[in-house]
């Protein structure tokens, strides 16, 4: 039988003799327009060249073959650093991030049933709930509804506790349960080991959360999933720091929104297999609608304000901690109704200059109020009645410090040391760059800023030299309705 062989290409010489090759060159290497196009498609060579392209022209590149060289660099990277996987297959795997109540229960829950990695970059806080835990399983329980039901409880083990931001390479889910300034800390750490198509939802993400999250992840971002959230899931406490924790009710639903839109199935799904049938995630259009209507930027700093500030406030201690909800006076509800008023007006003007453009989730305080409330208000003809009748509000009073058997309000507390930065700063930022009038806004703001010593707005314009430390969209260098519309990804 005759052997078959396949000829192997020669060079030529000068002289015209064929000898054997000793190393490539075009010839060697000549492959058909077929073959490139296929090379190419297969591993997204041109969608990586157009996306390397697309950021040395905005970034206005001095060198913009640098510039894409070392985004294809960057991208190589991030490839090189996924999990190897001979199958290609991995367990569903999510990250909580957090350590406090809400996320020791998210951690817990989840790991009864998929791959669940805690991760908390707050000082030592991983390795004390590593330790902690130990060998155990984390015990959540779950109170019913029902009086004569049981509770149920559930035992779960997260796979691992870390500070570690690399494993952030693993994720199909982050989902963060922290307070929203430490937001960005995690963005920014977790971005170089980010997959692409990663659902990244923030529980909550207050206001302003996709753009923290796209200036953290630079060009990253449009190859992931953000997913803003109005409030947590549950009411929850610890019972044993690290090792118990009881769900004390769950909402029955909540809102969140979705970037890009075209995810929102897929995102919202993968979401409500991980909660569970409730609450219900149900779809807000943008996450623009999601930032305005983050309640706690006005109740908060609002009530604050209404309680404590010098036209109504002599600096005394005084007998005993006021009630913050239940004891909203008829001077702090024309506060809140007036601020509320400005975001109304905000959002009004936004959806004048972006056609098409829904703001609908974000309502008035006191309609908020009617949606999560409903049946828990004895008087809602008022926004103060909505307040001082509201069940849920029971007992809760002002953040105070004793002194001397009496009391002196907390004025570093959450309510404005957050509230403020991260929630009322870009309402004031947004309705600047709109020409939307503020006055009660800026008088919130400018009292506020004196108390958690922040210079945030200056001469009654988000110009502060701590503006960069907040959420307006001034801090991240954003001035024009043009630019805000880039960033928040509204056509």
């Amino acid at each position: 039988p005759t052997t078959k062989t396949t000829p192997t290409r020669q060079r030529t010489t000068t002289a015209g003799s064929a000898t054997p090759s000793k190393g490539p060159n075009r010839d060697d290497m000549a492959v058909t327009p077929e073959e490139v196009t296929e090379y190419l498609t297969k591993h997204k060579v041109q969608e990586a060249l157009q996306d390397a392209l697309e950021k040395a022209v905005a970034t206005k590149a001095n060198d913009p073959l640098m510039s894409i060289a070392e985004t294809l660099l960057e991208l190589a990277a991030t490839k090189a650093s996924a999990p190897a996987s001979s199958s290609g297959k991995h367990d569903f795997t999510v990250l909580v991030c957090g350590g406090g109540n809400a996320a020791q229960v998210a951690a817990g829950m989840f790991s009864c049933w998929y791959k669940t990695i805690a991760v908390s970059f707050f000082a030592d806080e991983a390795a004390k709930w590593k330790k902690a835990l130990g060998e155990d399983h984390f015990e959540l329980t779950i109170m019913p509804l029902e009086k004569d039901m049981p509770p149920k409880v559930l035992k779960g083990k997260p796979f691992d506790i870390t500070n570690d931001p690399t494993v952030a390479k693993f994720a199909d889910v982050i989902l963060l349960v922290v307070p929203s300034f430490a937001h960005g800390e995690y963005f920014e750490k977790f971005a170089p080991y980010m997959k692409p198509g990663t659902i990244v939802a923030a529980m909550p993400a207050r206001s302003g959360g996709d753009l923290v999250f796209n200036a953290k992840l630079g060009n990253k971002a449009k190859d992931m999933i953000f997913c803003g959230f109005e409030t947590l899931p549950w009411a929850c406490r610890f019972t044993e720091w690290g090792r118990q924790a009881t769900i004390l009710g769950i909402k029955n639903s909540i809102i969140g929104a979705v970037t890009p839109p075209s995810k929102k199935t897929y995102a919202l799904a993968t979401l409500q297999g991980l909660l569970g049938v409730t609450p219900w995630l149900q779809e807000s259009p943008n996450n623009l609608g999601i930032s305005m209507r983050n309640p706690g930027m006005i109740v908060h700093p609002g009530v604050m304000f209404g309680r404590w500030n010098p036209e109504v406030w002599d600096g005394k201690p005084v007998e005993q901690k006021p009630l913050f909800y239940q004891g909203v006076d008829d001077y702090t509800a024309n506060v809140l109704e007036s601020m509320t008023n400005e975001a109304q007006a905000t959002c009004r003007k936004m959806e004048q200059l972006c056609p098409g453009l829904s703001l609908k989730d974000a309502c008035t305080l006191k309609q908020w109020y009617l949606d999560c409330y409903t049946g828990q208000m004895s008087d809602t003809s008022t926004l103060k009645r909505c307040m001082n009748t509201n069940a849920a509000y029971d007992g809760l009073t002002h953040p105070c410090k004793e002194l001397q058997g009496k009391f002196m309000p907390d004025l570093k507390y959450r309510y404005l040391a957050e509230d403020v930065p991260t929630g009322l700063c870009f309402a004031k930022g947004l309705a600047e760059i709109l020409e939307v009038p503020t006055p009660m806004m800026d008088k919130v703001i400018d009292w506020a800023q004196g108390c958690i010593q922040m210079e945030i707005m200056k001469e009654g314009k988000m110009c502060g030299k701590d503006v960069q430390k907040t959420r307006a969209p001034q801090g991240v260098g954003i001035t024009t309705l043009a630019a805000f519309k880039a960033a928040a990804n509204i056509d």
